[in-house]
């Protein structure tokens, strides 16, 4: 598929999806929201994908929210259908069999934030500044951020972003836990691609069950969940990947993943 709005680019297990307008700071409008989605598809049902980077193109911006054209016609109805669009897009993307990295390279607010916040891992610039800031418009996180944002950060931060409707810093953004790190923009992309790089030579069936206890886990009862972990460990016992990573290792040789 041709695309207009992203671009999208897959080498050695690694695809990179580039938000493309940069513009408008990378604004989620309908059509890269729609592309992005497309995209999630091609993803999925790529088995040689081990890991996904999200990034904004140009320096300025990672997404810096709504287009706020479009968003000035959006009636009551149609607010809420378009919020559960990209509820259902964002959740389609933390919920891949791979994980999804985010790299913040200027602006997240808004959407773009939430979109960050969809993702498993979020590197940020030091450049990088994030935020909620829908009150301004007499609105309220629409993607998942006033529920996604808590459960990651605590409720008092979230609420404080949320309701102030201010930015805060890479700084600040990795004290309070919103991003797993804080690089050099020189080296923004750089260590991203080396965290995915890294994630992708694992075994992917392992990395699937990590991401699928975490997930799903997260907010069962402890003796349910720790249920849960032991029955995915027994799957992963039982494949392909498990047989081969014990034997490599007692080789001393690297694993041939097989997926399986």
């Amino acid at each position: 598929m041709v695309y207009e709005n992203i671009l999208i680019e897959s080498r050695d297990g690694v695809a990179v999806v580039t938000l493309n307008r940069p513009k408008v700071l990378n604004a989620l409008n309908k059509a890269l929201l729609a592309e992005l989605d497309s995209a999630v598809d091609a993803i999925a049902a790529d088995g040689s994908v081990r890991a996904v980077i999200l990034t904004g193109a140009g320096e300025k911006a990672f997404a810096a929210g709504a287009d706020i054209q479009e968003l000035a016609q959006v009636s009551a109805v149609e607010g809420q259908q378009l919020a559960l669009r990209g509820q259902r897009l964002f959740s389609r993307i933390e919920n891949l069999r791979v994980p999804a990295i985010a790299a913040i390279n200027g602006f997240a607010l808004g959407g773009g934030c939430e979109l960050a916040l969809a993702c498993t891992l979020r590197i940020a610039s030091e450049a990088a500044k994030l935020g909620q800031p829908e009150v301004k418009l007499g609105l309220i996180p629409g993607y998942g951020g006033s529920q996604r944002l808590s459960r990651l950060v605590g409720k008092g931060a979230a609420l404080k972003m949320i309701l102030t409707g201010e930015m805060v810093t890479a700084t600040e953004a990795l004290r309070i836990g919103l991003v797993e790190e804080v690089v050099a923009p020189d080296q923004l992309m750089p260590r991203t691609d080396q965290i995915a790089r890294t994630i992708a030579a694992q075994g992917p069936v392992a990395i699937e069950k990590c991401l699928e206890a975490v997930h799903a886990g997260y907010d069962l009862p402890l003796d349910e969940a720790l249920k849960y972990e032991a029955a995915l460990f027994g799957l992963c016992c039982g494949t392909a990947d498990k047989a081969e990573g014990t034997k490599a290792f007692l080789e001393k040789r690297v694993p041939s993943w097989q997926g399986k």
